[in-house]
């Protein structure tokens, strides 16, 4: 049994990314298809890497990151990447924390300006549309 493959169309849909993000990809060499005339398809590996590329994105890394970690394991295996991406891992959530207890404090703020607003706006009087 063969193993499956994507077209460039599949692809784009199964991981809803647009043609010009898969074509970026494959321009910064984080994904690698394979050609039969103009044609592209994807196969096993190429469909793990653009998990593992989606799921970098959401948590915060760079493209640039991502493509440095990928790397490792054709250049170095498994176990350098896997500390690798522990380290990663290691500052991603430590700059996510940050950045929730960043966003935390804002939004504190904001409820607390509304709060006043909407008791400033209480103590108006009405305005007398026909002045």
């Amino acid at each position: 049994m063969s193993e499956p493959r994507l077209s460039f169309k599949e692809m784009c849909a199964r991981f809803d990314v647009t043609p010009r993000t898969l074509r970026y990809y494959e321009y910064i060499e984080l994904l690698q298809p394979e050609r039969e005339g103009r044609s592209r398809f994807y196969g096993p590996r190429e469909i793990a890497r653009m998990t593992l590329i989606l799921r970098g994105r959401r948590f915060g890394f760079s493209l640039e990151e991502i493509r440095q970690w990928l790397s490792l394991y054709e250049t170095q295996g498994t176990r350098l990447q896997l500390a690798t991406w522990i380290e990663m891992a290691d500052r991603q959530i430590e700059e996510l924390t940050r950045q929730h207890h960043e966003l935390a404090a804002t939004i504190a703020d904001l409820r607390s300006l509304r709060q006043e607003a909407a008791e400033l706006l209480k103590s108006q009087p009405d305005a007398d549309p026909s002045a």
